[in-house]
């Protein structure tokens, strides 16, 4: 299952190697600067906006894609029923991450205590 990541000043969406076979795409990069929002839903197929281009979908059961649509990008790794993940981002190659979680709740809180995190003091010359 993907997962997503904080590595330096971007949020990394991992994908397995199945997975980037199946949504025609490599691992998924936001900068922490473009996130705008990230929340927990129970819905996640409710997310999903646009026509699906290219990447693999099962409507309820899998989409793990790119989807577009006039004047947005999105990607989405979601499986059966059960909630994800949704990051909003402005001015990143994606306008809106959709991620399965088992842990929704805890992903989101630890998401956004990154987001908010004082940057560490400069090294002392």
């Amino acid at each position: 299952m993907a997962r997503l990541d904080v590595e330096g000043e971007h949020i990394v969406l991992r994908l397995s190697a199945l997975e980037k076979l199946g949504a025609m795409h490599r691992n998924v990069t936001v900068p922490l600067t473009a996130v705008r929002d990230v929340r927990a839903t129970d819905t996640p197929w409710s997310e999903l906006r646009g026509l699906r281009a290219p990447g693999t979908g099962i409507p309820g059961v899998i989409a793990l894609c790119t989807l577009r649509g006039r004047g947005f990008r999105d990607f989405a790794a979601i499986y059966r029923r059960g909630p994800a993940v949704v990051i909003d981002a402005e001015g990143a190659k994606f306008d809106r991450l959709i991620v399965s979680c088992v842990d929704a709740a805890s992903e989101v809180a630890r998401l956004r205590a990154e987001l908010t995190a004082p940057d560490p003091p400069a090294p002392a010359a």
